[in-house]
């Protein structure tokens, strides 16, 4: 029980790692929304920074998250390090054809929603709102299974594909974040100590 309270605590203090997840992931899907014509390599310097910036976020949240006698933060770092590796490989090798970009992205964002969901399943005892995070990994699933069904697709429908995905993943990431924050009690900010 204790340490069930301890992590929920945890949890709430730290309500601003999703929070910024979803800010950064709305700014980038209202971006390609905004300039879906942009070409190629704006677009892969677009995706590779989103996803490292992600990912960074990530092992930020992941390593704010792990709790002395708690295992369940390595699901979140896992998923940070292959975020983050996806963005800098995009940005070593710009000059990938379309069709491998959607491979790239597919398998990303794939292997992120198993992670979100995992995550979401350690946390499910502690973290009233989980259920958000669940949909954000069940979309990201989503997204990938429909870049590797239609990989000839063309890249601009890629990028609408990615744009409303982000969207859509940064809105239950926000909302996440204040169900987060709620967890610490009115007038503390999401602040709260451990109950013993």
């Amino acid at each position: 029980m204790e340490l069930r309270a301890s992590s929920g605590s945890y949890l709430a203090a730290h309500w601003w790692a999703p929070l910024l997840r979803g800010i950064v992931a709305i700014a980038f899907g209202l971006l390609l929304l905004a300039r879906p014509v942009a070409g190629v390599a704006a677009f892969v310097i677009l995706f590779g920074a989103f996803a490292f910036v992600d990912g960074l976020l990530t092992i930020v949240q992941a390593l704010r998250y792990s709790h002395p006698q708690s295992g369940r933060w390595w699901w979140l770092l896992l998923q940070g390090v292959c975020g983050a590796a996806i963005g800098a490989i995009t940005f070593f090798y710009p000059g990938i054809t379309a069709y491998v970009l959607g491979v790239f992205i597919g398998a990303w964002a794939i292997v992120t929603g198993i992670f979100e969901i995992a995550a979401a399943t350690q946390m499910r005892r502690n973290v009233p709102g989980e259920i958000f995070m669940i949909l954000a990994g069940i979309l990201s699933i989503v997204l990938g299974g429909a870049i590797f069904i239609f990989p000839g697709a063309g890249l601009l429908a890629v990028v609408w594909f990615v744009a409303v995905y982000a969207l859509a993943a940064g809105l239950t990431l926000v909302i996440l974040a204040f169900r987060l924050r709620g967890l610490g009690g009115p007038g503390r900010g999401g602040l709260a100590a451990p109950r013993p």
